[in-house]
């Protein structure tokens, strides 16, 4: 059943360069099947979203390079509720511009921020935190859904759960205490050890009136841009001319920073436990360990239309889009990316520093192949 007056938000944006060359510019870690399941990151999120808010009741805000794919991979959303960025201006314009719009449309509607990309595996279990977080909203708090830690993990920011914030008929909302960035490895055991934090998913659910009085709070210049962008935006005749005035004005900041930070060191801020799987799949190591179970298991993944992969003692990932015969005789933890124009060989445990090897090719000119 959906949910009364909630409407869901999609920010599609990033290129994913961990995940190069699979991910590009022209075609991001969203626009691809990451899990085998059959439906790529993006369409997978739109499906988790639909029963909560109806398909009808889905934003996307995606770059205009962007909009031809998601638009065929998205036939059930509408015209309307496929919000263009002109270029790339972090998360807080994504999510504050999308909330404005629909704002204006709907005045007191709740909205929930669901990146593109992540991967949950129980889906009834986010149902029940997104239910959760929006009954805070209805509070007047903006809510977010911390994921309950499987290990001390050292890439994810970090939410310290305070005390039960007396929500009705949502008894695990806590307060939040504050938000911590990327810890150390003794500091993430430390955390984990606790029992009292939570991963940062970046899932953020409010009115949307409630985190546009946070901007004005905190950023008063970028609220007034994007609410001369929202007032001008479902007027094609209007929109064009705000969109090249006022873009350039905007600044790049996080939602964390310019949002649920200063909301929570005021006390405006809640957090839903999410006990369910869930992973932002930042590099190939994590695509390794949704297919393979625990990184280092003896086997071998493939992500591969048509290519022919031959194993003999190796174990690790291979992703292809090519027709081409691979094979691997006695590596371990080894990732395979071939594209055609580009190779990619690594470990597991190296995964993280493909991003170096991205910005090297993007010093080198070679942009072709980004």
């Amino acid at each position: 059943m959906t949910i009364d007056g909630f409407y869901g938000i999609i920010p599609a944006g990033g290129v994913g360069s961990r995940l190069w060359p699979l991910s590009r510019a022209d075609a991001p870690k969203f626009l691809h099947d990451l899990t085998g399941s059959g439906r790529t990151l993006l369409q997978s999120t739109f499906q988790r979203l639909a029963p909560l808010a109806g398909e009808q009741r889905i934003m996307v805000v995606t770059g205009r390079a962007h909009r031809s794919a998601v638009e065929a991979q998205l036939p059930a959303l509408t015209d309307a509720n496929i919000v263009l960025e002109a270029e790339p201006r972090e998360s807080t314009v994504a999510v504050l511009l999308a909330a404005a719009i629909l704002e204006r449309r709907e005045p007191g509607v709740i909205v929930g921020s669901f990146a593109a990309d992540h991967v949950i595996g129980d889906e009834r279990g986010f149902r029940r935190a997104v239910t959760d977080a929006v009954a805070a909203a209805r509070t007047g708090k903006i809510a977010t859904i911390g994921i309950t830690p499987t290990e001390p993990a050292i890439g994810f920011g970090y939410i310290q759960a305070g005390e039960p914030a007396g929500v009705p008929d949502a008894p695990r909302v806590t307060e939040v205490v504050r938000f911590v960035e990327k810890p150390s490895a003794a500091d993430a055991r430390t955390y984990v050890e606790s029992g009292d934090f939570l991963w940062n998913a970046g899932m953020f659910i409010a009115r949307a009136d409630v985190l546009l009085a946070e901007l004005a709070r905190t950023e008063p210049e970028l609220r007034a841009h994007i609410d001369d962008l929202a007032a001008a935006w479902d007027d094609q005749a209007t929109r064009g001319p705000a969109v090249d005035r006022l873009w350039p004005q905007l600044k790049k900041i996080a939602i964390d920073y310019a949002v649920a930070e200063p909301a929570a060191e005021r006390g405006g801020m809640v957090v839903v436990p999410g006990d369910f799987d869930w992973d932002d799949v930042g590099d190939f190591s994590a695509v390794a360990k949704l297919h393979n179970g625990a990184l280092g298991a003896d086997r071998l993944a493939i992500l591969s239309g048509n290519a022919t992969v031959l194993a003999d003692g190796a174990s690790g990932i291979v992703v292809s889009t090519t027709d081409r015969v691979i094979s691997m005789v006695g590596v371990r933890d080894i990732v395979v990316v071939d594209t055609g124009d580009a190779l990619l060989v690594t470990t597991t445990e190296h995964a993280q520093r493909v991003k170096q090897v991205v910005d090297a090719i993007r010093r080198s000119g070679n942009a072709t192949v980004l």
